[in-house]
């Protein structure tokens, strides 16, 4: 029996082996090199500015944060230092009497990251500033703690400059620690367009609640910041609208449904990651299934859609249905689709084609009304509409000059939004629709939003682009690898800047890069698929390395 109060005798053992492994000689925590990485800078996207030193930096598995500014203790920020910090020490995290050892017995170059956030101000809304400094460097001779320091004017540019920190850092498998390689670092960096976005469509295939989460934070591994979330289509309504409670009758199921308060969950995360979340609700067309619950919305019970136009009641409905989503989504875009409508219900359907003969109009005239209709209902909701291309393409002289147009068609649309003083979203299905798997990556890596527009003004006009998940071939199972690494190689095209990025062989300036952020995003639990498989989210054809796929 031991003596009264001596240690247990696994603690007595483990203090013997910790006094032993003291004695030993002392790694060198601040040796290697650039990790094998040659001239490339293995982040993605490509930071704006940036320069690169040949020091190798360890990091203390026990990083602190410090904060500085009027921003700096925002709860977005301390809950993403910690999402960070288990993803950088994800191989740190079991503690060991050998960890033990090299906590005591190391000097770690960085021991904190201060981060330095100017405004208190959280609003998310487009435009927000998403710039950032990164500073990653030895301490100097005044301080007995290295860090390393993200300054930035938002939250939100913190988040950017927190992710790419987390790239330059990586694990030693030899040593065990989490190293910075080709040090010192100094960032610079913004994003090259305010809007740089994902749709996902939810009523093509419904993604449980906790789908859609792991799909946002992926979507801020790659500084994405828009779900365009596409929540209804003609094939199912799975969201709760408590003013028109029966229209989630159109779901597929009553278990495929999202409640208000799973919509709010989702906003809010994704707040927190700085994405903001666009909802579509795609009118008059694509509408079928809100008959599910009110059958009078259908021009008839054999002819579906589009929506009636000659009820007022139609219009009453929409306008409760966008009062309802006001009170859930912040962002000021409201995207009311207005694409693929075919107007031959109207005309054949008696009741319907008595009241466009008693307006004097064609199909293509009410499909002008309501379009305009519901672009005025979502503006007194104090929304900017977004409306697919063929509203634009039908009747560019009668939009509201609001408006934001959304290429999806082909290419030399959106230089036709902006000389009309338009802003456009680019989505060239011929790039940029995700479910079409024959587009390799290198066509969506330069596929250009500025592409026909010279005059810098109008330039401006192109808020950025978006890659598009239509969800008729993709559910929970293969949504992650149809979206990714593809939407990476969109994601860098809106990110950095276009000098950088269009020129030399892509294959030798991205395509490594490419691979590296791949095997991350699976390093993450992303279900990416290998980059230059020739079909995408195809699986591997043979053994290898994921770095060679």
């Amino acid at each position: 029996m031991p003596p009264p109060h001596a240690p247990p005798r696994p603690v007595l053992l483990g203090l013997v082996v910790l006094a032993f492994l003291l004695l030993l000689p002392r790694p060198s925590l601040a040796s290697g090199g650039g990790g094998g990485q040659g001239e490339l800078a293995y982040l993605w996207p490509l930071p704006a500015e940036f320069t690169t030193g040949a020091d190798t930096l360890s990091v203390d598995p026990a990083l602190a944060l410090v904060v500085g500014g009027n921003g700096g203790g925002s709860r977005i920020v301390k809950d993403a230092f910690e999402r960070y910090k288990s993803i950088i020490f994800q191989h740190s995290g079991v503690f060991s009497i050998f960890s033990a050892f090299r906590k005591i017995a190391s000097a770690y170059d960085i021991g904190r990251l201060r981060i330095v956030v100017h405004s208190g101000n959280e609003e998310l809304q487009l435009g927000v500033d998403e710039s950032y400094t990164l500073l990653v460097t030895k301490s100097d001779v005044k301080s007995v703690i290295g860090e390393a320091t993200i300054e930035a004017n938002t939250v939100y540019g913190a988040l950017r400059g927190l992710e790419t920190f987390s790239q330059l850092c990586t694990f030693d498998y030899s040593t065990k620690l989490v190293l910075v390689h080709n040090a010192p670092w100094s960032i610079r960096d913004e994003p090259r367009f305010a809007y740089r976005g994902l749709l996902l469509d939810t009523s093509r295939h419904y993604y449980p609640v906790d789908v859609i989460k792991h799909i946002l934070d992926s979507m801020s591994y790659a500084k994405l910041n828009v779900l365009h979330w596409h929540i209804i289509d003609e094939q199912s309504f799975p969201l709760e609208v408590p003013t028109y409670p029966k229209l989630w009758q159109g779901a597929y199921t009553k278990w495929e449904r999202y409640t208000v308060e799973d919509a709010y969950e989702i906003v809010n995360f994704a707040k927190s990651r700085g994405i903001h979340v666009m909802p579509e609700v795609d009118v008059p067309g694509h509408a079928e299934s809100w008959g599910k619950g009110y059958p009078e919305l259908w021009p008839s019970t054999s002819c579906r859609e589009p929506l009636d136009v000659s009820k007022s009641s139609t219009f009453d409905l929409i306008s409760g249905l966008l009062s309802d989503l006001r009170k859930i989504f912040p962002f000021e875009l409201f995207h009311l689709g207005g694409d693929e409508v075919n107007t031959d219900c109207w005309t054949s359907t008696p009741h319907v084609n008595q009241w466009l003969q008693n307006h004097n109009m064609t199909g293509k005239d009410a499909y002008e009304y309501f379009v305009l209709k519901a672009q005025e209902i979502a503006i007194s909701k104090n929304w900017i509409p977004v409306n697919w291309e063929e509203t634009f393409n039908a009747f560019p002289q009668r939009l509201n000059p609001r408006t934001i147009v959304h290429n999806w068609l082909g290419g030399g649309v959106c230089p036709k939004a902006v000389a009309k003083g338009f802003k456009c979203i680019f989505s060239n299905q011929g790039f940029w629709y995700l479910d079409h798997l024959d587009v390799p990556w290198d066509q969506v890596y330069t596929a250009e939003p500025l592409e026909g527009i010279s005059d810098a003004s109008k330039q401006k006009l192109v808020i950025g682009g978006e890659v598009c998940m239509w969800g008729e071939t993709a559910d929970t199972s293969n949504v992650q690898q149809t979206i990714w690494p593809r939407a990476a190689a969109a994601a860098e095209r809106l990110w950095s800047r276009r000098d950088a990025i269009s020129t030399g062989n892509v294959n030798k300036t991205a395509l490594p890069r490419l691979h590296y952020f791949r095997c991350l995003l699976n390093g993450r639990g992303v279900q990416a698929a290998p980059v230059t498989n020739q079909l995408a989210r195809s699986q591997p054809n043979g053994p290898g390395s994921c770095y060679a796929q």
